[in-house]
């Protein structure tokens, strides 16, 4: 079984500052950090250093190549991922502030050239029962969906940046939602939700689509796993938070890496729930993604 992770390579731009930037308002950053990034070179980091084989998809400028090579080093094949002339890499502004919080700006770049000639060439080499995950940080998600289901593979979807294009994918396809509740209650059309009604939640989004899992991600207050049948919470791990940017695209590697080696649902959203708690605890997106070694040996207070 192989997992296909066709998703966005950013750049990132991480300005640390006391408050976050109002309107009008011109401040000092404290620091200003280039890392590597993005929701989809995030979670395929995760899945490399969670210790399954995984491919990435998607497209880089000529400004991207310490991209691949990160990926590469996290044990992740690139020869999906298209080098394209004059074209910018998709960047990210992230400000964090003293809490740890942070807010980000994206420019999509190479992210939205994304092809269908890309896309079927791509999802041809990967078969029945493989894994497809998605995110929402580039162009052509419809088609890819659509392909992806044809071929049999399970699409595993984090809606995030959650927007209107969310809404107009063939939704019912999708086998795993991986989400916060701010993005479920989006898709679902709720108002006023908040982490208390995880479970109202949950029950919601699987009676919409009773295809799909649910993996529901609350911050501190942990997460909940539903499939219809099986209610699992999983508890959040507490360290000192430096930098939020990755905790929910590590929690999401880790987990589909766990259900990947054949590990309960329980196993894996308390593995996944670890490696997210370490992540918060280092500044940067991928470089925060510990190894599955650390993440085993790691004592949580």
């Amino acid at each position: 079984m192989k997992v296909l992770n066709f998703g966005s390579l950013n750049i990132d731009y991480v300005y640390s500052l006391d408050h976050f930037v109002q309107k009008g308002e011109t401040i000092s950053s404290d620091a200003l950090h280039i890392f590597p990034g993005g929701k989809g070179l995030n979670q395929s980091v995760a899945l490399g250093r969670a210790g399954v084989s995984v491919s990435h998809a998607g497209a880089v400028g000529k400004d991207g190549d310490f991209l691949l090579e990160l990926l590469k080093e996290s044990c992740v094949d690139t020869k999906y991922i298209q080098v394209l002339e004059g074209v910018q890499t998709g960047t990210a502004i992230i400000q964090n502030d003293k809490s740890g919080d942070n807010c980000i700006i994206l420019y999509s770049g190479a992210n939205h050239q994304i092809t269908k000639e890309q896309i079927a060439n791509t999802i041809s080499d990967f078969e029945k029962g493989d894994f497809l995950v998605l995110q929402n940080e580039i162009n052509g998600m419809d088609s890819i969906v659509r392909v992806a289901e044809e071929k049999g593979l399970k699409i595993v979807l984090n809606p995030s940046p959650m927007n209107e294009k969310i809404l107009g994918l063939p939704l019912q396809y999708v086998d795993y939602f991986v989400l916060n509740e701010v993005e479920a209650a989006q898709i679902l059309g709720l108002e006023n939700i908040s982490e208390k009604d995880g479970e109202k939640i949950v029950r919601e989004l699987y009676n919409t689509y009773p295809h799909a899992k649910i993996v529901l991600t609350l911050g501190a207050e942990g997460s909940i796993y539903f499939d219809g049948e099986k209610l699992y919470r999983q508890r959040a791990y507490k360290t000192e938070v430096v930098d939020t940017t990755a905790a929910g695209d590590t929690f999401s590697g880790f987990f589909i890496a766990g259900i990947l080696r054949g590990d309960t649902v329980e196993q894996a959203m308390d593995t996944a729930a670890r490696a997210a708690g370490i992540a918060i605890s280092r500044p940067g997106a991928a470089p925060s993604i510990p190894k599955i070694e650390e993440v085993l040996e790691f004592s949580f207070k």
